[in-house]
């Protein structure tokens, strides 16, 4: 059974979808969690709904693209609670076209949050995690980062949390800090369910396992990185995709 009592953690991009899942298991198994996402309204609300359950969250109203703001949710988090134990790297966009097509606006909005944003917390969360010897950073990368039509800025940005994932493993190792990504396949979410039946239907003649994954799935797998039981995982990148990506 894993325990996470007593624990600190920030998931990003949590008001909703897979981050919402995330944090929402977190709470369960005992963590005080600080809800993050760009939308107070979402983020109080998940919140209000934890706190009913008699779970310990808060929330930070935060564009991870901002680094002063990312900066200071994770210096107030280990200041008001003394120590900071997890961070889930889950916030991200899509603004998909063919690169022949691509706007820079695209390109630069996408890298901004899904690559510079990781930075953006896991820099500060680096020294604050160096400092007390211990901590868990697990980034949500995408099976989409070996390539996707479409998805030239998205893919960069995903195959960038890797390349920053397995070099921060290699860095924080001996200060007790474990730094792994997880590459979620085609999961369950609202942002999903607004493709068009074909392109649904094609996805999971892909899935060996013949289903969409559902966002509690990915938030299992966090849970298990972010335990003590996990110790010895470092610098690794882990697809969940129901035998989508081999």
């Amino acid at each position: 059974m894993i325990d996470l009592t007593g624990k600190s953690a920030i998931v990003t991009g949590s008001g909703r979808g897979i981050g919402r899942a995330i944090a929402v298991k977190l709470a369960e198994l005992g963590a005080a969690v600080t809800i993050c996402d760009i939308s107070e309204e979402i983020a109080s609300a998940t919140v209000s709904e934890l706190r009913q359950r008699g779970l310990e969250a808060d929330y930070f109203v935060l564009d991870v693209a901002d680094a002063d703001a990312a900066r200071a949710l994770i210096e107030k988090t280990a200041e008001k609670r003394g120590k900071l134990d997890i961070l889930v790297n889950n916030a991200g966009i899509n603004r998909d076209a063919m690169l022949h097509k691509m706007e820079r606006k695209q390109w630069d909005e996408v890298i901004a949050v899904n690559l510079t944003g990781t930075y953006n917390t896991m820099q500060p969360a680096s020294i604050q995690m160096r400092e007390q010897k211990s901590g868990r950073i697990i980034n949500i990368s995408s099976s989409s980062w070996m390539g996707n039509i479409g998805q030239a800025n998205y893919a960069a940005s995903k195959a960038g949390v890797i390349g920053l994932t397995k070099t921060a493993s290699r860095e924080l190792a001996k200060y007790n800090v474990t730094v792994n990504a997880i590459c979620p396949g085609f999961i369950d979410t609202d942002m999903t369910r607004g493709v068009p039946d074909k392109v649904w239907d094609l996805m999971i003649s892909k899935i060996p396992m013949g289903r969409a994954g559902a966002p509690e799935d990915v938030a299992n797998l966090i849970a298990f990185l972010a335990s003590d039981t996990a110790s010895y995982i470092t610098g690794e990148v882990i697809n969940i995709g129901g035998g989508m990506v081999l």
